[in-house]
């Protein structure tokens, strides 16, 4: 099985960001820096896609917070990513509380985008997950689906750690992450979907 898929490379940075999360609980700026730098583009592509256009402005809120409590966090890398988009998520939905917005609209048949060809590869399917267009398209999934593919695609979460920020057992959160990837992956063209990410037929398991 190939290890490709924008979990895997957000993992991969994991041990450097648990180190640099270590360091600066001791002070150290410019680890905290790094610490962002690993963390902000998932964490900005989740926030997006709840709240879409003032997302950066949320975001803004939670690193807020997550700069102020980060001396009350205990754990590794993974721990992190999973601990700010917990943050991310409460800052998220009180802005549409306070704003009085509707959650995302789920109509399948909205056409928002314009979406690869057919002959998109899963690769292409995951790595255009990151961009503006394809999160409009993630919104439009129901609520639960969509913040499971945010969470574990966007923001690299695992299955138990994605479950842990939405309040949910991992069973649901497997369930929903397939149900919204395989719809996502009839859209952007690949053949199949696990509940990891979209994968061509050929793909072993």
């Amino acid at each position: 099985m190939g290890q490709r898929g924008e979990p895997r490379r957000v993992q991969a940075h994991d041990g450097e960001l648990g180190a640099a999360v270590a360091r600066a609980q001791q002070g150290d700026e410019a680890a905290f820096a790094v610490a962002y730098r690993l963390v902000q583009p998932g964490l900005l592509g989740y926030v997006r896609g709840l709240v879409g256009d003032d997302a950066e402005d949320v975001a803004a809120d939670a690193w807020l917070e997550i700069a102020r409590d980060l001396g009350r966090f205990k754990g590794d890398g993974a721990g992190f990513r999973g601990w700010t988009a917990t943050i991310a998520r409460h800052r998220a939905l009180d802005h549409l509380r306070r704003q009085k917005v509707r959650p995302r609209p789920t109509a399948l048949e909205q056409d928002v985008l314009d979406l690869p060809g057919p002959h998109s590869t899963h690769d292409q399917a995951l790595e255009t997950l990151s961009t503006g267009a394809a999160l409009a398209l993630v919104a439009t999934l129901p609520r639960d689906q969509a913040e499971a593919v945010l969470l574990r695609v966007v923001v690299g979460l695992d299955g138990p750690a994605a479950a842990r920020v939405l309040g949910k057992r991992p069973g649901a959160v497997r369930t929903a992450t397939y149900r919204g990837l395989k719809r996502l992956a009839r859209q952007l063209g690949a053949d199949g979907v696990t509940d990891d990410g979209p994968r061509t037929l050929g793909e072993s398991t």
